[in-house]
């Protein structure tokens, strides 16, 4: 009789008391290969311009995303500076409905192999190259940091600075133009436009190539300016 009673009363009970299991909301699962696809498209897209091989080397990122539903965007952002190749940490901006959902930076390694002058030989300091010293091969633009050269003809005449291994990309920084004027040379002042041509005798005060500007110290009047080297002679003023 008792059972009979109590169970009458958990009838009687409202509806509303009774307990209702939460229903889980929609996930989007985004996966690891996903999310590194999207970074792949970027960073492809960003060393387009260099008109090299490029191949990603590394991409620092693991774990599938779980996301609410909705549509899932991806913003990568590369530092200001970067050419698009060597490493560097670009952020990640993952967004559901325009709303960000994750924010993070993900370490990257780009190869990107162009063509570029390369030594054909081991090169010593002072050496003036000359076409057989030289020859063209697919070198990593992360090697030279964009100091390179694309024509042998560029670098022909040049004076190395420092010792350059055989094959070693030929850096521009690592060359220097070979001076003609010596400092203290007598040489021959020209200053000439469309009218009227003036020469002078002067005196260099410091080495100089051919298009490099050098002081210059006239010997009649010994006042000092500044001329731009014609060839071993010659000097040449601006006016």
């Amino acid at each position: 009789m008792r059972a009979f009673l109590f169970a009458l009363a958990l009838l009687a009970l409202p509806i509303s008391g009774i307990a209702r299991a939460a229903v889980p909301a929609p996930v989007n699962l985004v996966t690891e290969a996903t999310v590194k696809g999207a970074i792949t498209d970027y960073l492809m897209q960003k060393a387009a311009p260099l008109n090299a091989q490029v191949t990603v080397k590394k991409i620092n990122y693991q774990g599938n995303l779980k996301l609410p539903a909705g549509k899932v965007t991806f913003d990568v952002v590369a530092p200001e500076r970067w050419e698009g190749y060597g490493t560097a940490s670009v952020a990640l901006v993952v967004r559901v409905d325009d709303q960000v959902k994750r924010n993070q930076t993900v370490l990257v390694d780009v190869e990107a192999l162009a063509d570029m002058v390369v030594a054909s030989r081991t090169l010593e300091r002072g050496e003036v190259l000359a076409t057989s010293d030289l020859a063209v091969a697919k070198r990593d633009l992360a090697q030279v940091q964009g100091r390179y050269f694309n024509n042998i003809d560029e670098a022909v005449g040049l004076r190395v600075k420092s010792t350059m291994r055989a094959n070693a990309p030929v850096r521009k920084d690592n060359l220097e133009k070979v001076p003609v004027v010596k400092s203290g040379q007598v040489v021959t002042i020209v200053a000439e436009n469309d009218v009227v041509r003036i020469t002078a005798t002067g005196r260099a005060k410091g080495p100089g190539a051919p298009g490099d500007l050098i002081t210059v110290q006239n010997l009649s009047s010994q006042k000092e300016i500044a001329a731009r080297v014609v060839d071993a002679t010659t000097v040449k003023v601006d006016f």
